[in-house]
Parts: C-alpha cells; structure tokens; sequence
C-alpha cells in the first residue's frame, strides 16, 4: 500500500500531565521529493523543518534535527491516521490524524514600547501596569494557581515581589539552574586543588566503570560543564516508572551502565549540545571525589560559604513549609522531581532571597558575605567564582559558554534557565550593569510560560529598551 503523506497533520503529545499539539505541513517539492514542517502549537513554535522523510508501503518516518527527535510509525487501514512513536531523550506515542485545513500560527503581542531605565523602587509600578493583561485573564489569573516570586538586585539594592498565589518566601524547584551550582562546585574543587578542569571524568568514576579509549582523546570535565562533551541528553536507558517524577529510580548503577556502553571516548570537534546527562554526570564524579553525596558537597561548597539556607536537594522542614505546590502545563497540581544520580543537573530547590544572594555573590565575588571566610571552602569561593565566569566555548545562537553559565553576546549578560514537571526558573546576572534577576514559577514549560519572558522584560525595563510584551 502506497498513501500520499501530502497535506497537514494533528496530534497530541502527552509527557506526563503536559499535553502538546504536534502539527505536521507535508507536501511533494519539484523533484517529487517529500519535504515537511512541523508546529509545537502550544509552544509557539512554527515552521521547525523536518529531514529525511521517508515512506515504504505502509512506513512512514521523518527526523526533526532541531530538537533532536523522530517519529516513526506508519499508515492506518485507511490512511487517515499516522499512528507511531515520537522520540526525543524517551519514546511517546504519538498519532496524528489528516486535517482538512491548518492551525494558523499564533500572532506574537507587540512589544511593549521602551521606557528610560526604571528605577528599582518604581519596578513594580511599572510590572503590574505591563502584567495587568495576564492578571486578569492569562497565566496569573486566579482561576490557575500560578504564582511568581521576582528577586532584582540592582547597585546593591534588592527586591522581591510577588504575584498570583506565590510569598516572598515560597520555595521552588529551580530545575537546570542547577548546573549552574554545579558549575561552580568544579571551580571550587579545583580552586582547592582537588580536581583539575582537563581531569578526564573516567578518573572520577569508580575503578573498571568504563575502559580508557583507545583514540587517547578522554572527555574530561571541562567538557561536561562547558556541554562540549559529546554525550546525548539524555542516556538511552531512561525508561521512569513514574513518568510524575522521572528521575527517581536514575540511580548511579544506571548512569554507569549507560557510560560503560556509550564509552568516554571525546569526538572530535564536538559541538556544543546542551545534555542534562552530562552535567549530572559532572555532578556525580565530583562527589565520587568528594567521597560525599552531591547534596551534600553543594552545602560544603555553596551554601555554607554564602549562608544560603533555603537551598538544599532535600527540603529541610522549613523549606517544606514554605515550598509551594507546583502545577503543570494544564495547571493541575503535579508532584514535584527528585533526582538521584543526575542531581547536579536539575535537583536545587531555593528561594527567591537565596538566590538574589547567590547571583549577588556572581556580581561582586570580591565582596562575599562576612561569614564565608570562616569556612574552609569559603576561602576559595572569590576565586572560583570568577574561575567560573570564564568563556570555555561557543554555544551557538550569538551565545558563549563558562562553566555551565550562559553568556550572551549582545549584552554581555550571564544565564540560565530550568524547568521540571511543575515549576520554571530564570537568573540572570550582568556584571557591567550591576544588576541580577531570578524569576521563580510553580508552572512548568507549556503554552502559558511566562517565567523566561517576564524575566527579559524586567532585564530590558531595567536597560530601558523595547520590552517583550507579557500580554496573554
């Protein structure tokens, strides 16, 4: 059987509580060769282009090299159905029926227009003006439960406002903000001698987990911060029995079985390719060497020195107290993630005010709190900071990478984002301009996500530029 792929297709990806229409434009170009698009509707992305498309009798399949996935799969009896498998880090059902017309693409809101630099003390004048829209009837409406906690230090001064249904204390997952900690942890292991950056990670893991390549070309630690490593993003042997909390039962025995198979071998040239595998893998020798579990190397390292006491792996019961609940894509409580071996990719739970603390100690590493030169690691914290805002490589689309931080080329920014199953984070720091930003959500990645945007807003209502509008 031969059916004609021509034409649009529409599907459901459920991950979990989050639910995602696939749209797919296929059509036959001059030469009779089939090429295609494909539209994440709810995410607003149009257009993604798809790659060897391919069709024998009934098999259909076609690769998506932008995000790293493929469907696989084939026609149903009367060729009105695309019923397959979606894989991307796992594999997901995914069946797309024939539409007569297409989804159109969502129009993007206006830009807000530039005002001067707002002034700290006026921010949140300025923030409930421009979030009046998503308030009363998007994403912070009361109907949905979501809440937002903004911390802004500007020139030493600080902030914090909130919205929706969040505190100025409430706790929140972080998600990769995370390899940012991470990140530094390298840098202080290596401020203290215990480590070098060009260590190859082999090293770290236990005797006999893998085999030295033979090329002689070992991924080395720097690699696995600076997401130069060659690594997939996640290991093909990820399969969570509680698609609710993923990365509970990823325990260490599975992370070395998948790098004993994959091997440490370095390829050549390797490309910069964002891989939670491999910051969790950094994570996880680094605590080898520690000979401490990851939760507790952070607090030797990070969070005793700066006095951070609402971030932590495990809640602590304060923290508990204060967490609020995270909610998914449909805006249904969901539970929140635990991470075992691949903590140092995404387990950090924190609060607004340790964060500002945090990205204050990145602004000003010369001027750390008093009490972190009490503490043995906090001697070298300065110089690992600064260690750890070095440019390693390119990391594409006009960005640099240090170690695990962002660098942004057009305005000389620092940063990073997170997500996992029912919150959403961003913190960003620039040196120059002195001034630092985290916005903490209880809502994941999904169509109302307002986190990563509100957070360049602020940035750019900061630098009095053209604002990215925060309308539904």
């Amino acid at each position: 059987m031969t059916t004609s792929l021509n034409g649009v297709w529409l599907g459901t990806l459920t991950a979990g509580t989050q639910n995602l229409r696939i749209q797919l434009h296929i059509e036959d170009d001059f030469n009779g060769q089939l090429k295609g698009t494909l539209d994440s509707i709810d995410q607003k992305a149009f257009g993604i282009p798809l790659s060897n498309l391919r069709i024998q009798d009934a098999a259909v399949s076609f690769d998506i090299p932008a995000v790293r996935g493929s469907w696989t799969g084939q026609f149903s009896a009367e060729g009105q159905s695309l019923v397959g498998t979606w894989k991307q880090s796992v594999s997901l059902p995914l069946t797309m029926e024939r539409q007569a017309t297409a989804i159109p693409p969502t129009k993007a809101a206006l830009p807000d227009p530039a005002l001067p630099p707002v002034a700290l003390a006026d921010l949140k004048a300025v923030l409930d003006r421009d979030l009046a829209a998503a308030i009363e009837s998007g994403v912070l409406a009361p109907t949905t439960n979501v809440g937002i906690t903004i911390g802004v230090v500007h020139h030493g001064e600080r902030r914090i406002i909130t919205y929706g249904t969040a505190k100025p204390d409430s706790v929140f997952e972080i998600g990769s903000v995370t390899k940012t900690f991470t990140g530094l942890i390298l840098a202080q292991m290596a401020a203290q001698g215990t480590v070098s950056l060009n260590d190859p990670v082999r090293e770290l893991l236990p005797p006999g987990t893998v085999a030295r390549p033979s090329s002689g070309r070992e991924i080395t630690l720097l690699d696995l911060s600076d997401q130069h490593s060659g690594l997939p993003r996640m290991p093909d042997n990820f399969h969570p029995a509680d698609r609710a909390n993923p990365y509970v039962d990823y325990d260490a025995k599975l992370l070395y079985a998948f790098i004993a198979k994959h091997g440490v071998e370095l390829p050549p040239n390797a490309p910069f390719g964002y891989s939670n595998l491999a910051v969790g893998l950094l994570g996880r020798a680094l605590a080898n060497k520690a000979a401490l579990t990851y939760s507790e190397l952070l607090e030797q390292q990070i969070t005793v020195p700066l006095g951070l006491k609402n971030t932590a792996v495990e809640l602590t019961p304060a923290m508990k107290a204060n967490c609020i609940q995270g909610h998914g894509a449909n805006h249904q409580p969901v539970k929140g993630w635990d991470l075992d071996a691949l903590a140092g990719a995404g387990a950090i739970r924190s609060d607004a005010a340790d964060m500002l603390t945090y990205l204050e100690a990145q602004l000003h590493p010369n001027h750390l709190p008093v009490a972190a030169s009490s503490t043995p690691a906090g001697k070298t914290l300065s110089a690992a900071i600064r260690e750890s805002q070095v440019i390693r490589a390119d990391a594409g689309e006009g960005r640099q990478i240090a170690l695990n931080w962002l660098y942004i080329d057009a305005d000389g920014s620092y940063w990073h984002n997170g997500a996992t199953g029912g919150y959403s984070a961003f913190a960003l720091f620039n040196t120059e301009k002195d001034f630092a930003v985290v916005v903490l959500s209880n809502i994941t990645v999904g169509p109302d996500l307002i986190t990563d945007k509100l957070g360049m807003h602020i940035v750019q209502r900061l630098s009095g530029l053209e604002a990215i509008s925060l309308a539904p």
